[in-house]
């Protein structure tokens, strides 16, 4: 396995609609960075456990210390079937004190925006959700070998737009 490096990302972007929108400023050496798309999703309150949409797109949302969010990725990713694709939060919002949940793997064959599971681990402070901010990056990998059965097979999750909630 290896992974792709920036002149194979822009490649793959121009010519295989790998990301969409696709600006060549959020390449970097190894990876791709990703921003928030104009919707969150919050824990409802009451008896029953729902979520509850908030439009990001004019307002920010202020996150509140060990508060848990469901956001998605403003780009549209179409991974390969040679390729397989893993988020991670961008340094700098770690450093804020932003925390992305361990389900950043991204199948080979998956197209869709990313659902990111993000969390405040500061004690006191809230940490601002803003459409269009840099969130994470994406990496990808040349597989091995290509699997008999792609994510466009296998998956849930494939073709979801927007923040999507487990399916179970």
């Amino acid at each position: 396995m290896s992974t792709l490096v920036d002149f194979q990302l822009r490649e793959l972007a121009r010519n295989g609609g790998l990301v969409e929108p696709f600006n060549p400023d959020q390449v970097n050496p190894a990876s791709y960075d990703v921003t928030l798309g104009p919707v969150i999703k919050r824990e409802g309150v009451g008896g029953e456990y729902r979520w509850v949409p908030s439009d990001i797109s004019s307002r920010p949302y202020g996150m509140a210390p060990g508060e848990f969010v469901l956001a998605a990725t403003a780009e549209y990713i179409r991974v390969p079937v040679s390729l397989e694709c893993v988020f991670n939060l961008k340094s700098s919002r770690g450093r804020e004190g932003y925390e992305h949940l361990l389900a950043g793997y991204i199948d080979p064959g998956f197209h869709g925006e990313i659902t990111l599971e993000l969390c405040n681990v500061n004690r006191h402070h809230r940490l601002p959700l803003v459409q269009g901010m840099k969130i994470g990056q994406i990496r990808f990998a040349r597989l091995d070998a290509t699997p008999h059965r792609s994510y466009a097979l296998t998956g849930r999750y494939h073709k979801d737009r927007g923040v999507v909630a487990s399916k179970g």
